[in-house]
């Protein structure tokens, strides 16, 4: 088994990583989805793909920030593995490799968000990758 890891830069790409993405963000179109990713790359968005065997099986994006509390760091907006191939360890995989990735480019923290009743994925940021829970995020429809 070849696993590799790449940022994903083309349009080809991108329409690719939707197959994988829509399984986390549901309420995407294909068109919506190229076309919010487009904006967002503009501003800083960045989105890899974990393959196996040539094959995309997880993906994940994220961005820079900066701030008083994180300092540099990156942020992980997205991070989905195929259903098909989940429990295997490639989001893991794929966020030891953000993790070496940032340290590389000089983030302090890689931080991220999960929906609160996302109780297993919780579980698997805390116990299996040392993350820690350390405030809630909140948010108003404008």
């Amino acid at each position: 088994m070849t696993v590799t890891i790449k940022q994903l830069t083309t349009e080809q790409e991108w329409v690719d990583a939707y197959a994988v993405m829509v399984q986390l963000r549901t309420e995407l179109t294909v068109e919506k989805y190229l076309l919010l990713l487009k904006e967002m790359t503009q501003d800083g968005y960045m989105l890899f793909a974990l393959y196996e065997n040539m094959k995309m099986v997880a993906v994940a994006g994220l961005s820079w920030r900066v701030n008083f509390y994180s300092e540099r760091h990156i942020f992980v907006y997205d991070l989905v593995t195929d259903e098909q191939y989940r429990s295997r360890g490639y989001g893991e995989k794929l966020l030891h490799y953000l993790h070496q990735w940032g340290k590389e480019n000089g983030a302090h923290y890689i931080a991220l968000e999960s929906g609160i009743q996302r109780i297993s994925a919780h579980r698997f940021y805390e116990d299996r990758l040392g993350y820690e829970k350390w405030c809630y995020s909140f948010r108003k429809a404008l």
